[in-house]
């Protein structure tokens, strides 16, 4: 097995591991689209213009990687990639409308050009489509892993919702929400992915514990990145999780720091003009921003540490690329 030094010299940029999976990752890109055509003519129009606008196809690239890392990449994992992908898609366009967000992928989200109400349908009949896509697998236990993970997204993202301006929202909270709400699609990429290459239990459950940590952390970058992304870098809104009371973790350890938090509270409760870019520099003074970094950079380290133990190859050298990635992304903020 090589040492962890060897593996660092022979490591993967960001850009060589996407492009090791490429072909891959065109088929799926080409199936995605073509979804659209499997509905109705009078809803084939709206599917095609959300699975159309690309994006990072982050879920795919983590299945595809797990499959070669535990084997060889095959038309199921293909598949795998292109319903988690799916149910992906399907969530943005949920998350919008609970946002009131009008961008997505630089272009009008789907609220935005057409209104709730067919944006909500629109949402449900993808995730209807994912899931009657998943009873292709002759192994039902892929069906069910993936529809449990679709749930867990939804579940989470009725909790976050039920827990909007919530003041006594704790990070315990704040780390179980996001666990089922964006790392679930990241756990199931990585866990099927080795499944379906019948990897080891040992092996699985460390492909899984990888994508539950990468996930996580993922979603503790794209919550800073509220406070100190910018829109044109970004393609999509900003500054929507302190318009509708979602707390996270920047803030909520400004909360429970023990310190005044009067003004924050105030800034919290009463959404005013200015007060996006108050909040920011509350908690940059208050250092929470380069807490919540610290936090998800021990994230990044502990999910790739996961796959210490799993054969190396250029595969698994792409996977180790992916929280890399994301370590000199929260560097860059």
């Amino acid at each position: 097995m090589p040492t962890s030094t060897t593996r660092h010299s022979e490591s993967l940029s960001f850009a060589e591991a996407f492009e090791l999976i490429n072909p891959h990752l065109y088929t799926v890109e080409e199936r995605i689209r073509a979804q659209a055509k499997s509905f109705d003519p009078a809803v084939e129009g709206y599917v095609s213009y959300i699975c159309g606008a690309g994006g990072k196809r982050l879920r795919p690239a983590l299945a595809l990687l797990s499959a070669g890392a535990t084997g060889k990449i095959t038309p199921g994992h293909v598949d795998l990639a292109v319903i988690l992908e799916l149910i992906h898609i399907a969530t943005l366009v949920h998350d919008d409308i609970i946002d009131g967000a009008e961008l997505r992928r630089d272009q009008p989200s789907a609220n935005a050009k057409w209104g709730n109400s067919i944006s909500v349908l629109l949402g449900d009949v993808l995730f209807a489509h994912a899931l009657k896509l998943s009873t292709n697998f002759s192994n039902s236990d892929i069906c069910r892993r993936i529809a449990d993970a679709a749930s867990e997204v939804c579940s989470g993202e009725i909790i976050q919702t039920q827990r909007r301006f919530d003041l006594k929202l704790t990070t315990a909270d704040y780390y179980r929400i996001i666990e089922m709400k964006t790392a679930a699609l990241f756990t199931a990429a990585c866990e099927l992915g080795a499944f379906i290459s019948e990897a080891s239990p040992a092996v699985i459950g460390s492909f899984r514990t990888f994508g539950t940590k990468l996930g996580v952390a993922y979603q503790i970058y794209d919550d800073i990145l509220d406070f100190a992304g910018n829109e044109e870098e970004t393609g999509k809104t900003l500054g929507t999780d302190l318009q509708k009371g979602k707390f996270t973790l920047p803030v909520l350890l400004m909360l429970q720091s023990g310190k005044d938090v009067s003004t924050l509270r105030d800034i919290l409760l009463n959404d005013e003009p200015g007060s996006s870019s108050a909040l920011t520099a509350i908690l940059q003074e208050a250092g929470t921003i380069d807490n919540a970094k610290a936090i998800a950079n021990r994230l990044i380290t502990e999910a790739v540490a996961q796959l210490d133990g799993v054969q190396d190859n250029r595969y698994a050298r792409g996977l180790r690329a992916i929280p890399e990635h994301l370590h000199s992304l929260l560097k860059g903020l």
